[in-house]
């Protein structure tokens, strides 16, 4: 601990510990030797499932593959149970890995960092918590996370509403009991689609609220079985090169078949057996889903198809159809029971595009046409994602440049690694990255091993600062502009990956659509050839 007059010297500040933060802190402190303090405002490590304890929560990711592969005795000892883990399993593996490898004694818990300042006099950054500590080090790492930052809609009347309500993401840890109770749900993105399910079942009366409706995938979720058990433990290398030798990360290859390549009859047999397998995994059936709005269409027309087997009422059913962009431009969310909780009686769907919400009164919601009496909101709509948990922090590189000032117009930087005029401060997984496009641990991985090797590389040769260029960056945004409009990614105008779901952000399309493999490549030929791109000194 410091105080304001004794700050506390080190080579690195990690923000964050989550999956970036605890592995970054290992690296650098096991592999490196380097003093490290990572600084989480949680009351424990786990990041973004620290906060996202709603009903319902659980990972999109297949288990085996939502794991570190930096350890293969870690792979070997942890037996997950489900195909697709819940929060609380994936909350016991990060608290598993901060016991395994003793790293709480340098995570500071309960401490939310204020700012960041870079001083080139001293070539380093101060950074000052809300509490008043202050922290001098080296190299500054942010790993705050892509969706850590609630985006809790500005509805008039909020504060007026006499019941009580939540964000799924800001969950209160005691949970919430909704027996006997008339809930509100605005928002059927991905977290609403998983919370609804549960809350339906719990409570006397569930109104849902949809803007948008979204495709979802069944997720056929299931527990693993020994056999499958015996085979993720036996092939963690094969794994792991699927994972980084494709385009999203996932242990799975994207088909190199067309959707015209087969009969129809043959195409509705493909996309049958993939429904009934379930999960991401859908998305790869065919190559051109993402890139052909002909070839999308029918897939996406397949998925209508079975909302209309699912969904008993017409009315219902088309309302949760009337999906306004293609499939796959937003990441399709993974369900357990989605559609059919619209069958149960104490369930309501509402129209808010028709509709849309006016204000929230002492007793409910208030839309443009009806009065909607509730006990309980729960407000499922996303995160300022990507840039808004490290633009809450008062970050200023060179000359006293502050990051919000550099990203007024959007994330710039190179790489999703560097931001010009912030000399030795790394983004894991930043904006510019494929990072949400991705499955999230092997691109965190391949970003703490990246920053690990660059440090390793600087004091090596004697190089006290490391920078990324203006010109590189300014050439890497056209680049991620170029890879997103390659596919049909950019069409989902409303999407977070735009940042259309917080008023007023810049409408920028944040993560690189080029594919992993091709990122890790990228990144790759930089570094072997000088660390193209950026200045060194």
């Amino acid at each position: 601990m410091s105080t304001l007059s004794s700050p506390v010297n080190l080579d690195a500040v990690i923000i964050g510990a989550g999956f970036s933060g605890m592995y970054q802190l290992l690296s650098l402190r096991d592999k490196l030797g380097l003093s490290a303090r990572v600084l989480e405002a949680a009351g424990g490590v786990g990041g973004t499932w620290y906060w996202n304890r709603y009903p319902g929560a659980r990972c999109d990711s297949e288990s085996h593959s939502y794991s570190y592969y930096f350890s293969k005795e870690l792979l070997q000892e942890w037996n997950w149970t489900e195909r697709y883990p819940q929060q609380p399993e994936i909350m016991r593996y990060l608290n598993h890995v901060a016991d395994r490898f003793d790293l709480r004694r340098d995570i500071q818990l309960d401490t939310r960092v204020k700012s960041a300042h870079y001083e080139a006099k001293h070539n380093r950054w101060h950074v000052t918590t809300e509490a008043g500590e202050i922290f001098h080090c080296t190299y500054l790492i942010t790993a705050v996370g892509c969706l850590s930052s609630a985006n809790v809609p500005k509805i008039a009347g909020l504060n007026d509403f006499g019941g009580d309500w939540y964000h799924t993401g800001q969950w209160p840890h005691e949970g919430v009991d909704f027996s006997g109770k008339r809930v509100g749900v605005v928002g059927t993105g991905s977290t609403g689609i998983q919370a609804i399910p549960v809350i339906a079942a719990q409570s006397k009366h569930l109104t849902v609220f949809q803007r948008t409706a979204n495709y979802s995938i069944p997720a056929r979720n299931a527990p693993l079985t020994d056999e499958f058990k015996q085979y993720a433990k036996s092939h963690t290398d094969d794994i792991r090169h699927i994972m980084n030798s494709n385009t999203n990360a996932h242990p799975f290859y994207i088909t190199d078949r067309s959707v015209f390549d087969v009969s129809d009859e043959e195409r509705k047999q493909i996309m049958e057996t993939a429904w009934k397998k379930g999960g991401l995994e859908f998305r790869a059936a065919f190559r051109d889903t993402l890139i052909d709005e002909k070839a999308n269409k029918i897939v996406a027309d397949f998925i209508r198809g079975k909302i209309s087997e699912i969904v008993k009422n017409p009315a219902t059913a088309k309302l949760l159809g009337d999906i306004d962009h293609p499939f796959a431009a937003k990441r399709p969310p993974v369900d357990s029971q989605y559609f059919e909780t619209y069958n149960l009686d104490h369930v309501e769907l509402v129209n808010i595009r028709e509709t849309p919400i006016e204000k929230i009164t002492a007793t409910g919601i208030k839309t443009k046409n009806q009065d909607y009496p509730l006990d309980i909101i729960v407000f499922a709509t996303g995160f300022d994602a990507m840039t808004g948990s490290l633009l809450k922090i008062d970050i200023q590189g060179r000359n006293g440049l502050a990051l919000k000032e550099a990203w007024y117009a959007g994330p710039r930087n190179y790489l999703g690694l560097q931001v010009p005029g912030f000399p030795n401060m790394f983004t894991v997984t930043g904006p510019g990255s494929p990072s949400v496009l991705c499955n999230m641990p092997p691109a965190i991985e391949h970003h703490v091993d990246w920053i690990t090797h660059c440090i390793k590389d600087m004091r090596e040769k004697g190089v006290q600062t490391i920078e990324a260029q203006e010109k590189a960056a300014d050439d890497w945004v056209l680049e991620v502009n170029h890879a997103a409009n390659s596919t049909l990614l950019p069409s989902a105008t409303h999407s977070w990956y735009l940042g259309a779901n917080v008023p007023g952000k810049p409408r920028v399309f944040m993560p690189y659509a080029g594919g992993f493999a091709k990122y890790q490549k990228i990144v790759s030929d930089a570094t072997s050839n000088g660390y193209v791109g950026f200045t060194l000194s």
